[in-house]
């Protein structure tokens, strides 16, 4: 579903790689967890990924597409859930649902059912047809969380999706990546809410200073419990340096 070899990215001025030499390999069906302190990497990770930044060496394939070759194809297979949720404010939720559409091809029934399923789960109906401008921040998280699986994308990656959002909606997220997976498709999770990660979960790897420290299969006895403290295990090292 998702494979990347040797990662590696640094930014311009930079002395040291953002991103040095990651390699992971996401399996059909499973929610794979992506856990880092705040500047370890995790959303540049994202960004090579999805194909928003490009990176200096290695590879990334996305349902057999090469990101550096076959962009278009490779893109397609993505749905992608910023943690910014970063939309266009002065279209309205239905305009902006039906331009990812649009890009991705949809058939136009298609994009209508899956529109009013997601709509009726989220519980927007009322404010498809209003600017997203004033929309509130869990609003705009609905409305981009509708657009990255209004083509049914087999990898779908979230960026701390769940921050500002009411429990209700928290379940109805988890409840979506549950049935997504269950489809045979896979979900990128980045989080830093690790008890979430600790349950929701099968495999999680844990990145430090831009490289892969810890790959855990949380369905192996005791992972799941032990999953914070393999976490601060790694993230102590710097702070007792």
């Amino acid at each position: 579903m998702l494979q990347i070899y040797h990662l590696k990215k640094k930014y311009v001025n930079s002395k040291r790689y953002a991103i040095n030499d990651l390699t992971l390999e996401l399996k059909e069906g499973e929610i794979f967890g992506f856990l880092g302190q705040n500047g370890a990497g995790k959303s540049t990770t994202i960004k090579c990924i999805t194909g928003i930044h490009p990176y200096d060496e290695g590879q990334i394939i996305v349902c057999g597409y090469d990101m550096k070759k076959d962009p278009i194809h490779a893109k397609k297979n993505i749905g992608y859930v910023p943690d910014n949720h970063s939309v266009y404010e002065k279209l309205t939720g239905r305009e902006y649902v039906n331009y990812i559409a649009d890009l991705y091809e949809v058939p136009l029934a298609e994009r209508e059912e899956r529109l009013n399923k997601y709509l009726k789960m989220f519980k927007i109906s009322f404010a498809i047809d209003r600017q997203i401008k004033g929309y509130s921040h869990g609003m705009k998280q609905k409305i981009c969380i509708i657009a990255a699986l209004i083509h049914n994308p087999k990898l779908w990656v979230l960026d701390e999706p769940m921050v500002g959002l009411d429990p209700q909606s928290m379940f109805d997220i988890i409840d979506e990546m549950k049935a997504h997976t269950a489809s045979g498709n896979t979900v990128f999770f980045s989080s830093h809410n690790i008890d979430l990660v600790s349950k929701l979960c099968d495999r999680v790897a844990i990145i430090h200073d831009g490289e892969l420290c810890a790959l855990v299969d949380l369905h192996e006895e005791g992972k799941r419990e032990a999953l914070e403290s393999i976490f601060r295990n790694y993230t102590m090292a710097e702070n007792q340096a």
